[in-house]
This record gives structure tokens, C-alpha cells and sequence, in this order.
């Protein structure tokens, strides 16, 4: 019996109930919102402008520099993006070459990178767990569909 038509066990009620569901969420909302931008920097695309960073955001695992993008033509700005990608040896007040492609939080740098091998491993992950969690609930419930129902309960005295 396969895995998708037996379902036993609290682990992995847990992991298709609420699990998978997260994962979804999580690598669609997360992922797919930038997995347009994200291809486009990798392929050249957006506007060419200047990043300057300002102070580097460290957390536990990574850092990330956050400053100013200017365009180089026109006056289009933002600030406090992130820099993705961003170059080894950026210091305060140093510029990086950029692209803006309209990604929520940030621009890309011009030297590259795997954020977009990054955005699309989560946007794909969070498809596969969302096709897989709706396999499973269709099959189970053509499963409960499928079972013969029992004998009728009968409370009249049997002859």
C-alpha cells in the first residue's frame, strides 16, 4: 500500500495536515513573488542605476547590505532597499553597480549571483508541496467515498 492511500501516524498527519500546507504557503508567497525579478537580473533586464550602501543588516546566518538605488537615467530612487548578490568588500558609503526589476525588497547587483537558483528552489517547493498536499486529499477523499458503507443497524427482534 503506497504512502498517499495510507496515512497513519501522528508525524505525518502532522506533515500533510499542517506541514505541507506551511511549505506551501511559505515557498509560494515568499518565492514566487520575486521569481519574475529575480530572472530578469540574472538575464540583464531592469534599470541599470547605481546602489550605495548605508549599514549592513546582520542576522544569525547571513548579512545583507541596505541602502540607496539611483537610476542612471532618470531620477528614478529607492531607499533602504537590500542589495542582493552583493559584491565582496562593500563597505559604508561604497557604490555598487545595479539593476532594479521591481523585486518587493531589493535590487540585484550587477556581478551576479544564485539568488534567482535561490527564489526559484523555494517557489518550486512550495508548488511541489501544494500539488502533493491536494493529491492527498483528493485521493482520500475518493477513499472514504469508495468504502461500502456496513450493514444497516437494525433494533427490530429477529424471528
Amino acid at each position: 500500500m503506497s504512502f498517499l492511500n495510507k496515512i497513519d501516524g501522528w508525524r505525518t498527519k502532522v506533515f500533510v495536515w499542517i506541514g505541507l500546507p506551511v511549505i506551501a504557503g511559505i515557498g509560494l508567497m515568499m518565492g514566487a513573488t520575486d521569481l519574475l525579478p529575480t530572472w530578469q537580473a540574472h538575464n540583464g533586464g531592469g534599470t541599470a542605476g547605481t546602489f550605495t550602501a548605508v549599514y549592513e543588516d546582520c542576522g544569525r546566518r547571513n548579512c545583507e547590505w541596505r541602502g540607496t538605488f539611483a537610476a542612471d537615467q532618470g531620477d528614478d530612487r529607492r531607499a533602504d532597499v537590500i542589495l542582493y548578490d552583493a559584491p565582496d568588500g562593500l563597505a559604508v558609503g561604497a557604490t555598487a553597480p545595479a539593476r532594479d526589476t521591481g523585486a518587493r525588497a531589493g535590487v540585484f547587483s550587477t556581478t551576479g549571483g544564485s539568488t534567482y537558483l535561490l527564489v526559484t528552489g523555494l517557489t518550486l517547493a512550495g508548488v511541489a508541496a501544494l500539488v502533493a498536499w491536494l493529491v492527498i486529499i483528493v485521493r482520500a477523499v475518493r477513499n472514504r467515498r469508495a468504502k461500502p458503507e456496513g450493514e444497516p443497524v437494525s433494533f427490530a427482534p429477529s424471528l
